[in-house]
């Protein structure tokens, strides 16, 4: 299930576009760090704002598609209201997270890179949150949490708003 935003205006995308570019011009090889910030901004990467990076930086849209469709972290479509990033580096898997991660992708009742029946809960995965003693972990909306089991998961994604 994919996610519908609002269409954002075309004044907006200039803003959001501002902004990265405020904070990146003057860093060479500064693509990245766009991107990162207009996601960061956004939740996730408009296909028309990549036209307007394309001409701000002098870069083919062909090169930035390349660089969006290349990073798993990159998002073209906007992510549910709870963005649930479950850790898959080996430290977490040696601490359960494999089973976790089974559990949450049969109640949510989809997989990576989807989004629950609901709508409400973004599943991605992610491959070290630097919790590496404390898993298996988790980002929700951002915010890292850690020693999971399903119960506690479910606490924290009902916190979030997010119906498990």
């Amino acid at each position: 299930m994919s996610i519908t935003a609002p269409a954002l205006t075309a004044e907006q995308l200039k803003t959001v576009l501002q902004h990265a570019l405020d904070q990146h011009a003057h860093k060479e090889g500064n693509l990245l760090p766009l991107l990162h910030s207009i996601q960061d901004q956004l939740r996730y990467i408009p296909a028309a704002i990549v036209p307007l990076l394309s001409a701000a930086i002098n870069r083919s849209r062909a090169e930035i598609h390349g660089v969006i469709s290349f990073y798993t972290h990159f998002r073209t479509h906007p992510p549910a209201p709870v963005l649930l990033e479950l850790c898959r580096a080996e430290s977490c898997q040696a601490r359960g997270a494999n089973g976790l991660i089974a559990q949450v992708k049969e109640q949510l009742g989809c997989d990576f890179h989807q989004t629950s029946a609901d709508g409400q809960v973004s599943l991605e995965p992610v491959y070290c949150l630097g919790l590496c003693s404390q898993g298996p972990a988790a980002m929700i909306n951002g915010n890292p949490v850690a020693h999971l089991n399903l119960q506690t998961l479910n606490q924290q994604l009902q916190e979030k708003g997010a119906q498990s």
